[in-house]
């Protein structure tokens, strides 16, 4: 298990070190806000439909759609019970605060954060579950999680995003076995392969503009860190391990639900006027936490599925 742990630790390692590289070149100024931006979008309407479509190009093996099936109904599980966790939390504190922090504690980091940790863990093979997750996740994060910071939900928030329509693409491909011209599927996979090092490098711009300090010194944002690294992940466990899933399956699902709070959470809260900078302090202090979880919690999960 030691050993595990160590090999674990040194795969969250390297992303953590990506997100340095991010940390370093915005305070240095070299990456400023404007292109820090620009980068999220490119990974957001580009590079995540990419990982997502390349993710399904996988022959389709007999039971892996029942699989595939057994694996979104846990997650969606895990992410409902977390969601409704966080629900309990911050109900003193205004809309405008309360949003974020609730926000963060629900939702975690899955496409910049938690498919490149299920990659690094399980290996490639394991990324299709971290596809799959995105329908579940996307879905709530486009209407509870929209109604959390006050927004209004509609059809389209709901059903039209960047990773939905990865997700129909992909699935289009798995279910049919068709494949693109090869310059395509070339183009797709090169865009993919910056799903690990772009995110990682924005993260850590953003955590460069964020005031640790004051974060680690607020008890509101500790509570985040507790439902997120340490609650939801524990959730996933325990409620999973009696369901007998593929071993893959369940520890895919434990590293997704362990993962820190998602970078919507500031751009949500910007969007709808609520407290931006309470978020990207969460956001910054909660991920840098998780140095200490991920290892751990991906490690027990391994253990428990009998891959380790």
């Amino acid at each position: 298990m030691v050993e595990n742990f160590l090999v674990v630790a040194g795969q969250v390692a390297t992303l953590f070190l990506l997100i340095g590289v991010g940390y370093i070149l915005a305070r240095l100024g070299v990456l400023t806000p404007e292109g820090t931006s620009q980068m999220s979008t490119l990974v957001l309407y580009m590079v995540t439909p990419c990982i997502m479509t390349r993710s399904f190009e996988t022959p389709r093996a007999p039971g892996m759609v029942e699989t595939l099936s057994i694996f979104l109904g846990a997650y969606a599980l895990c992410t409902l019970l977390g969601i409704l966790l966080a629900q309990l939390c911050f109900r003193r504190e205004p809309l405008d605060q309360r949003g974020p922090l609730r926000f963060g504690a629900a939702y975690g980091n899955n496409g910049f954060m938690g498919l490149p940790l299920v990659i690094a863990v399980l290996g490639s093979e394991a990324a299709i579950f971290g596809a799959v997750s995105a329908t579940a996740f996307n879905l709530f994060l486009w209407t509870q999680g929209l109604r959390t910071m006050g927004g209004t939900i509609t059809p389209r928030s709901a059903l039209v995003n960047p990773a939905t329509v990865g997700t129909v693409i992909g699935l289009t491909l798995f279910l049919t076995g068709w494949r693109p011209p090869e310059p395509v599927n070339n183009a797709i996979s090169a865009l993919a392969d910056l799903n690990t090092p772009l995110p990682m490098i924005i993260l850590g711009a953003q955590m460069a503009r964020a005031d640790l300090r004051a974060a680690l010194a607020d008890r509101r944002i500790w509570l985040v860190a507790a439902v997120r690294l340490l609650a939801a992940p524990l959730i996933a466990m325990v409620v999973l391990l009696p369901l007998r899933l593929e071993p893959m399956s369940y520890c895919a699902c434990v590293v997704l639900c362990a993962v820190p709070p998602a970078g919507a959470t500031s751009m949500m809260a910007q969007r709808f006027g609520r407290d931006a900078a309470l978020a990207a302090e969460s956001i910054s202090a909660v991920t840098l936490l998780s140095l200490l979880t991920l290892p751990l919690f991906a490690t027990v999960a391994l253990q428990l599925s009998g891959l380790g």
